[in-house]
């Protein structure tokens, strides 16, 4: 069969995207011109939401597997699509000044003609922080999260939270990793301390380097190490043995079998910090344009906003590792079998 030429604006279906912009103002004949920026802005949000879950979706699939070699196509790939998530999210932030060229006045124009509709009510914005790992225990308000949503799209949001989550995914990634289980990588480890405890002899050296480390006035972070690192806790997303993992590459991302791994955990943490600069521009807008009114979808307005800015946090246990890092030169030597694997020959 030959194939139809394809045609630009046939292939991007621009007839949907052009004519979908129905301004409620102009239903009432009461035209307000900044009512299309204010859809045409949202819809574009939309469209960058469904390119973020699609590509976190694909990077879920390589979670998924049940073995990941660190040095292989799939790694590399997490690693872009990650960043390529973070690329559009920062476009997320930056977009936010487009829409602030809308004055108070220009969007009272309008904005009694929305109720109750919200951006509160953007379904995608869910799926992606549910498929991150956000849980409905940890959402400020949560009685209120789903409540303004239609059933099916509630329904979407509690099925997707009955899957793995990314941060689940990670969380299982990272125990997986061998370093630590391959007692022959570890024959030529000159330990400095007796063998007599049921830890790792790394994990015993470097916790004594860190207490070391540390300012009188910091004396609780040693007993705080000891509790990440070691000790289970079912109020944490991620595992002893992965907080290990995870500070394992903070330390020692220079070696090259670990910088895709770092890359990975550095783009986790630009998603957060990004998803929480998005929330403070929201924030800051909201203020600027309604003061303390209440949002059209019945929310608090600003005081949820913030609520949700400094509740939604996913990926904060990995930034608070960095809370236990000692400086590279003061870091235990790694056996030669062991750097060999790393990528170093010596």
């Amino acid at each position: 069969m030959s194939k139809e030429d394809v045609y630009y604006s046939d292939y991007l279906g621009l007839d949907k995207i052009l004519n979908a912009q129905e301004l409620e103002s102009d239903k009432v004949n009461k035209h307000a011109h900044d009512e299309m920026l204010f859809i045409i802005i949202h819809q574009a949000y939309e469209l960058w939401f469904k390119q973020v879950i699609y590509e976190l979706g694909s990077v879920m699939d390589i979670f998924s597997q049940k073995s990941i070699n660190d040095n292989a196509p799939d790694m590399q790939i997490a690693v872009h699509r990650l960043k390529r998530i973070v690329k559009i999210l920062e476009l997320a932030v930056q977009q936010v000044g487009i829409i602030e060229t809308m004055t108070p006045l220009d969007f009272l124009d309008f904005r009694d003609m929305l109720r109750p509709a919200s951006g509160f009510q953007s379904i995608q914005f869910k799926i992606l922080e549910a498929s991150l790992g956000l849980k409905m225990d940890e959402r400020h308000m949560k009685k209120y999260y789903l409540s303004q949503l239609k059933p099916e799209d509630a329904e979407r949001i509690k099925s997707i939270e009955k899957n793995a989550s990314f941060i689940e995914l990670i969380n299982d990634w990272l125990e997986r990793i061998p370093f630590f289980e391959q007692d022959e990588l570890w024959d030529e480890y000159n330990s400095s301390e007796s063998a007599t405890s049921d830890k790792h002899p790394f994990w015993n050296d470097y916790v004594n380097l860190y207490e070391k480390s540390l300012a009188v006035s910091e004396e609780d972070n040693l007993k705080r190490i000891k509790q990440v690192l070691f000790e289970k806790n079912e109020e944490r997303r991620f595992s002893p043995q992965a907080n290990r993992a995870i500070l394992f590459i903070m330390l020692y991302r220079d070696y090259p079998l670990l910088q895709s791994p770092f890359q990975l955990i550095n783009s986790l943490l630009d998603i957060d910090e990004l998803l929480s600069t998005w929330r403070y521009r929201h924030v800051s807008m909201v203020q600027r344009m309604i003061g303390t009114r209440i949002g059209t979808g019945g929310s608090t307005g600003k005081d949820y906003l913030m609520g949700a800015l400094m509740k939604h946090y996913i990926f904060k246990e990995i930034s608070e590792l960095t809370t236990f890092l000692i400086e590279r030169h003061n870091l235990p030597k790694l056996p030669r079998k062991l750097q060999a694997q790393l990528g170093f020959e010596v």
